[in-house]
This record gives C-alpha cells, sequence and structure tokens, in this order.
C-alpha cells in the first residue's frame, strides 16, 4: 500500500468519526510513516521536524486573534452588528431578510475574492470581520456551511485562474515546473486554460447556495475575547485606522520586501491601539491572551498538518504514487485525465497546500501527458486543476483553516462536516469532472 494513501484515507476517516483533527493528523501520519518504511524512530523525527513547516501561519492567526480582541474595545464590532440589525429591518418584513442574506454573502464572496489579488492578504481578513457578524448570522438564521463555502471559494478559484496576486505566484510556479519538465508555455496561456476547471468551482458555488439558502438556527453566544464596548465616532475611526495600518504594514512586507507579513501586520495594529490609548495597558494582558486562545486550535492544527506533510515527503511515496498511476494509463487519454487529477487530490489533501503540489506532480504529469497527446493547453488544465483540486476540501489547509476559524469563534460550527466535507463535495468534485472536461476539449 502507499503510504500517502494510507495516510490521507485514515486521516480524513477519523475525522469524519469526528476525531479531533489534530489526533486524526498524528495517527495518520504515524501510519503513513510505518507504511512508508521510516520505522517509528524516523517517523517520530520526521513529524516534529515538520511542526515547523506552518510556525508563520499558527503565529499569525494567534496575533490576529489577539488584533480582534482588542478591536473590541473600540466597539467596532458591535457598531458592525448595529448596523447590520439596521440593514435587516423588522424581523416579519421576509423581503427584507432575504435581501439582506444575499448582501451580506455578495459582501463576503467579494471580500474573500479581493484577498488574494487587489488586497492580498488571504486569510488574514477573517478573524478580524467574520466573528462579530455571528450575532448577525444568527439574527437570519443563516446556514454557516454556505458562508464557508462562499469564503473557500473566494480563496481558492482567484488564484486559480487571475493571473495577479496569489494567482501571478501560482501560475508563475505552473510556468516554471513545466519549463523545468520540458514544456515552456506563455505565462498568458495559464489563465485560459483554467477558466474551464474553474467554472466548476463557480458551478459548485451556485449548487452551495441553493443547497444551503435554508433558515438554520443557531444559539447565540458570549465570544470569547469579543465582549460588548460601547464605540464613539473617534473609537471607530482609531479602529479603521488601526486596520489601515495593519493592512498596510503587511502589504509592504509581502508585496515590496516580500517577506511573509501577516505577523508584522497583525503587531502594528495592536500597536495602533495601544498608542491611541483604546487598549489600556492593564487589561492589554488579558485581550490579547483571550484573542489568542480564539485561534489557538487553528494554529495548532496547522502545525500538526506540517509535520503530517514532512512524514510523507520522507517516505519517498508521494512522488511514487505519481509514477503508479502513470502504469494503470495505457494510452488512454480520458483515463489519464481522471487518474492524474485524483491523485492530485489525494496528494493535496494530505499537504494541504496546492502550491507546494505543483513541483510535486509536474515532473511526472508533463512527460506523461505528452506521451498521452495532450495539448499544452490541456496540459496545464490537468496539471493546474490536478494542483488545486484538494486544497478547497482538505482538513489540513488554511483554505478550510481559515472559515472556521471565524464561524467557530462560538463553538457551534465543526470544522469536518461544516466546513470540510461539504467545500469537499460543492468543489473538489467540480474540479475534478470540469478539469476531466477541459483536458479533453482544449
Amino acid at each position: 500500500m502507499n503510504a500517502v494513501v494510507v495516510a490521507v484515507l485514515l486521516m480524513l476517516v477519523l475525522s469524519l468519526l469526528r476525531v479531533n483533527i489534530i489526533i486524526a493528523l498524528m495517527i495518520g501520519a504515524l501510519a503513513g510513516g510505518l507504511t512508508g518504511g521510516l520505522g517509528l524512530g524516523e517517523t517520530v523525527k520526521a513529524f516534529t521536524d515538520g511542526l515547523g513547516g506552518n510556525a508563520t501561519v499558527a503565529v499569525s492567526y494567534a496575533l490576529l486573534g489577539a488584533f480582534a480582541a482588542a478591536l473590541t474595545k473600540t466597539g467596532l464590532p458591535d457598531a458592525m452588528v448595529e448596523a447590520s440589525v439596521k440593514l435587516i429591518g423588522k424581523k416579519e418584513d421576509s423581503r427584507k431578510k432575504a435581501l439582506s442574506k444575499v448582501l451580506i454573502v455578495l459582501i463576503i464572496l467579494i471580500i474573500s475574492c479581493f484577498s488574494q489579488n487587489v488586497v492580498p492578504v488571504h486569510i488574514a481578513f477573517i478573524p478580524v470581520l467574520i466573528p462579530p457578524l455571528l450575532k448577525i448570522f444568527n439574527e437570519l438564521e443563516m446556514d454557516r456551511r454556505l458562508i464557508a463555502c462562499v469564503m473557500t471559494f473566494g480563496l481558492t478559484a482567484p488564484y486559480i485562474v487571475l493571473p495577479v496576486g496569489f494567482g501571478q505566484i501560482f501560475q508563475g510556479m505552473l510556468r516554471d515546473n513545466m519549463a523545468s519538465a520540458g514544456l515552456k508555455v506563455p505565462l498568458s496561456d495559464i489563465p485560459y486554460a483554467l477558466i474551464i476547471p474553474t467554472a466548476g468551482m463557480a458551478v459548485g458555488l451556485i449548487l452551495a447556495v441553493i443547497v444551503f439558502r435554508k433558515p438554520k438556527k443557531y444559539e447565540t453566544k458570549e465570544i470569547a475575547g469579543l465582549s460588548s464596548s460601547p464605540y464613539t465616532k473617534k473609537s471607530i475611526a482609531i479602529a479603521l485606522i488601526s486596520i489601515g495600518v495593519s493592512l498596510a504594514v503587511q502589504l509592504y512586507l509581502s508585496q515590496v520586501l516580500g517577506v511573509e507579513g501577516m505577523i508584522m501586520g497583525a503587531l502594528a495594529g495592536l500597536f495602533t491601539l495601544f498608542i491611541s490609548g483604546v487598549m489600556k495597558r492593564n487589561e492589554a494582558d488579558k485581550l490579547i491572551t483571550d484573542g489568542m486562545i480564539l485561534m489557538a486550535f487553528i494554529g495548532f492544527v496547522m502545525l500538526v498538518a506540517a509535520g503530517f506533510s514532512n512524514v510523507l515527503n520522507k517516505t519517498g511515496d508521494v512522488a511514487s504514487l505519481v509514477k503508479a498511476s502513470t502504469g494503470l494509463i495505457g494510452n488512454s487519454q480520458s483515463l489519464g485525465a481522471l487518474l492524474m487529477l485524483v491523485v492530485g487530490l489525494l496528494i493535496t489533501m494530505g499537504i494541504g497546500s496546492s502550491f507546494a503540489t505543483v513541483p510535486v506532480i509536474t515532473t511526472i504529469f508533463v512527460p506523461l501527458c505528452a506521451q498521452l497527446g495532450f495539448s499544452p493547453m490541456a496540459t496545464i488544465a490537468v496539471i493546474g486543476a490536478a494542483a488545486a483540486v484538494g486544497d478547497a476540501g482538505s482538513p489540513a489547509s488554511d483554505s478550510t483553516l481559515g472559515p472556521t476559524s471565524g464561524l467557530s469563534a462560538d463553538g457551534q460550527h465543526h470544522h469536518i462536516w461544516d466546513t470540510c466535507v461539504p467545500t469537499f463535495i460543492f468543489y473538489n468534485i467540480p474540479l475534478v469532472i470540469f478539469g476531466w472536461i477541459a483536458a479533453l476539449v482544449l
């Protein structure tokens, strides 16, 4: 048995059985390492060595949680809730309630999409924006699975098809790795080749809206670290300035200096609130601690996911899985495209990153596509879709962990059943289908 298949399937089965995702990842890593011949000692070493792989993201989440908690002292969450309540109107006004739902979904979708390109902050907006809105979602009886699907679409579809922001990085990696494997394609061709796979995600989003449009009741709970505070025009102005400072620092570091900027961005926002006097010195320690607790679980999942991924890479079975799939294909383009997409799905579900999957699969898939007679455009579609396909539904991906971090702030949203299963059904399956279609028609 291939170690990747064993580890990923065991992790997914345990997760679906509601075993804590951290425990599921650890057991999956252990099973994968032993199956891959590493032995117990090497498996444990590979796992612990890999824990630091997502340390930056984990610390970023902790500080963003602290920043979100500190923002409550400005009264911004209460102002957001009050404005939303005015928008909703009377409870019995069903038409206005429905229009409010549509507007909120559209706003979250636009912000999520913009977080990949216009203001490329990725998941950084979620801990600040979503927890304060949970009361509004409850008031409108909105199914949080819909919000999870909307955010995951915004976090993944834009970078697949749009050559700006994170899309520029993803598509640049595709071009460079394909060139290294022997196929040079113009960067300008990549977005066109990936339109059909991305259309599959758009279809999935529409289906998710249809399926999750029915009302769902949640209990309104107080969220730790996000207590109510009175607000004034001055306090809201300070809150907006601190968010602006945080974004500016993050964008400068990531876009100009080319380094990860989320940690320093969150720190700059906290510092702005502190020097403004909104966050008092005697309150700062508790606020920051409460905010870190709010995001601690997601941070730990990211750390453990990095260890899981490192074990899979150390076994060498990631590459062998890709090579083994080539022996089953023969000369069938149809079967070849389907198997390449399924292999990409398994690898990305385990690694948790489509960006990390690109170099793994490209080396084998480029010559295989040439052998099967795929055109350059079809080859781009297969490899691009195969790399991206598992990102939306992986329990270890920040495209699912991000939405969960905001929606589970009050403990009423399950990472696997309420985020990963819906996003797998509505995005991963359509990506496989539409990626397969693209491979055959381009």
